[in-house]
């Protein structure tokens, strides 16, 4: 038997309930129809039938006045007429006995009506003289009986029909009861025995859905047994034999692969960085232990948690780490601490975290999703704060006997203490020298340790860039001299003044030219040059504010070879074979300057072709 039949007959004892009600509410009908013909059948007749005939008596009455008043035309036929009416009409109710009593008035109406019809004969044959005392000795009184006779049946069919209707009334009522009752059995009869047919028809069903759900839990043994035909059953051995092939299939080389994945799993969430993965359309569908521990993420709702209770931090770090690679370009390293995420609190305390990034390639090549590590690096830099700390502590420490050796070196070769040989000028003023090296080195570190701790303090103010950049040029122009070499000041027509701390700026331009002035060689010309940086460059997808003023120091040296050029601001970054003399902080003190004054700071260079060092800063915009 199909489903479909099935589902049929279990409707069926909602028709049969229909049905039922259909034929208790007919019959019902046809009683009350049946009670209606039976008031008319039974009683309408005999009270037509009186009418009638007091009529008749009526006119017969009539005729005989007539007759008293000495009228005879027409008469004879008159009441001939009407004798034969009460006849017929009484003949009629002598058949339509139906009520208690009625028999024997209709009797007594027979009795009085010969009575009557007898004396009008002999009223007719009577002479006129004596009609007068006829009519109302004999004829007046056996009309009065037997209209009073027909009255009464009259008024006996009237109650008769009048009871009827009552009793009609409350046995409609007792109907209308009876057939609520049937509509309230028949449809719960009707619904309980459907609902029962069905659930009996969707049991299988629910068996086959039971083992399909088991089946994505992953029970694997999880079978439909389901007896008999029809298309469920059907549907339970086709699931039966899907089951039995993914099984084999899941044992066979598929198991490999799953384990091989639950092992990887396994290996990420040991993990203790947070990683997470995003897929080609830039969503987070991956994530280790470390990740849901720390930031919060659900591995059930990734998307959802990582933007709805992920450390806002968190999400714009994301958000640019998948621009940086899903843009093509590559793998994301950070460039320091600069650039770590700060998460208070964690279940573990304050975290630092520093966030790196790595494409993940498909079959063509194209960029398929990314992985994102943030690694846990809170205890170098704590370790990082400590040294910084110490490098500012022993900076401020040793700057005191430095300027007091200093002072006295200077006195002794200035011959203030008295005359020094040669020998004991040439050691003092090697040892100045020294100092005066000490001095910028000790300058560097405390200029770092501001850096670092984000305690720089700028005095700004409007400046036009001539005022800046002819300083500079200035200063240097003694050991340009001694050096060989031309620092040349040059500045493009129509660049708008700048708002700068001149101090920093001009420690920016020291560390720059005194590199140009190392590096280039004698006879060259070192240029100095402003100009304004109509192109607005993208910043890991986000437009950076045009209409910068950029400084350039432009040298003829050896150039720098692209491997080194993105290390050159690093803390301590020598270039390999580059002359000595540097502690290797200018340039990376040069950075935290410029990035102080939200600008930017770079290099371009090819090998033998010189380099140019160049940074930006905002224009004043009307300050």
């Amino acid at each position: 038997m199909t489903l479909r039949t099935r589902l049929i007959l279990a409707q069926s004892p909602l028709a049969l309930a229909l049905l039922l009600l259909g034929i208790v509410s007919g019959s019902v009908t046809r009683r009350l129809g049946a009670q209606a013909g039976l008031i008319l059948a039974d009683n309408y007749r005999s009270v037509l039938a009186a009418e009638r005939m007091k009529g008749a008596l009526d006119r017969l009455n009539g005729d005989a006045l007539i007759l008293l008043a000495g009228h005879h035309e027409g008469i004879d036929q008159d009441m001939a007429s009407n004798r034969a009416t009460f006849e017929r009409e009484l003949a009629v109710q002598e058949g339509n006995i139906t009520e208690a009593g009625e028999r024997g008035v209709t009797h007594d109406l027979r009795a009085s009506w010969t009575a009557y019809a007898t004396a009008l004969q002999r009223n007719l044959g009577s002479a006129p003289e004596a009609r007068d005392a006829f009519y109302f000795g004999d004829l007046r009184p056996a009309f009065s009986r037997t209209a009073q006779l027909a009255d009464e049946i009259l008024a006996i069919n009237q109650d008769a029909m009048v009871h009827k209707v009552d009793r009609a009334d409350r046995r409609a009522e007792r109907f209308e009861e009876l057939v609520i009752l049937a509509i309230v059995l028949a449809l719960g009869s009707g619904l309980v025995a459907s609902t029962w047919l069905i659930a009996r028809t969707l049991r299988p069903l629910g068996i086959v859905a039971a083992a399909v759900r088991r089946f994505g839990e992953n029970d694997l043994k999880a079978r439909a047994q389901v007896r008999g035909g029809g298309e469920i059953a059907s549907l339970a051995s086709e699931f039966n034999k899907m089951a039995d092939r993914l099984e084999r299939y899941r044992q066979s080389s598929l198991g490999e692969l799953l384990q091989a994945e639950q092992a990887a799993q396994s290996a990420i969430d040991s993990l203790p960085d947070p990683i997470l993965l995003l897929d080609a359309q830039g969503s987070i569908h991956g994530a280790n232990a470390a990740a849901t521990h720390v930031l919060g993420i659900d591995p059930d709702a990734m998307q959802a948690e990582v933007h709805g209770r992920a450390d806002p931090a968190v999400q714009a770090v994301v958000e640019r780490l998948r621009a940086h690679v899903f843009g093509g370009r590559g793998s994301y390293v950070p460039k320091g601490f600069e650039e770590a995420i700060r998460l208070v609190p964690t279940p573990e305390g304050e975290k630092i975290l520093l966030p790196r990034a790595t494409p993940i390639y498909g079959e063509r090549g194209a960029v398929t999703g990314a992985t994102i590590v943030l690694q846990d690096a809170t205890q170098m830099f704590r370790f990082d704060e400590m040294k910084n700390n110490l490098v500012a502590t022993v900076a401020h420490e040793l700057r005191t006997p430095l300027t007091s050796l200093r002072m006295a070196l200077h006195l002794c070769t200035e011959g203030a203490v008295g005359a020094l040989t040669t020998k004991q000028a040439d050691l003092m003023f090697a040892a100045r020298d020294d100092c005066e090296r000490l001095q910028v080195i000790i300058d560097e570190l405390l200029n770092l340790s501001r850096i670092e701790s984000g305690q720089i303090q700028l005095r700004r103010r409007r400046l036009s860039p001539d005022a800046v950049v002819r300083p500079a040029s200035e200063v240097h122009k003694g050991p340009a001299q001694q050096a060989g070499i031309t620092i040349v000041p040059e500045i493009v027509p129509g660049v708008p003044d700048v708002f700068v701390d001149p101090d920093r700026l001009q420690l920016v331009f020291s560390n720059l030219l005194t590199n140009a002035l190392r590096l280039a060689p004698r006879g060259s010309r070192i240029i100095v040059r402003a100009r304004v940086d109509h192109h607005a460059p993208v910043r890991d997808h986000a437009v950076v504010a045009a209409d910068e003023v950029r400084f350039e120091v432009v040298d003829s040296g050896p150039g720098i070879p692209k491997e080194h050029q993105a290390g050159l601001f690093e803390k301590f970054f020598r270039v390999p074979g580059a002359p000595g003399g540097g502690s290797g902080l200018g340039l990376f003190i040069a950075k935290g300057l410029v990035q102080a004054h939200g600008g930017r700071i770079g290099v371009q260079s090819e090998p033998g072709q010189g380099a140019v060092f160049w940074f930006t800063v905002p224009v004043t915009e009307g300050v």
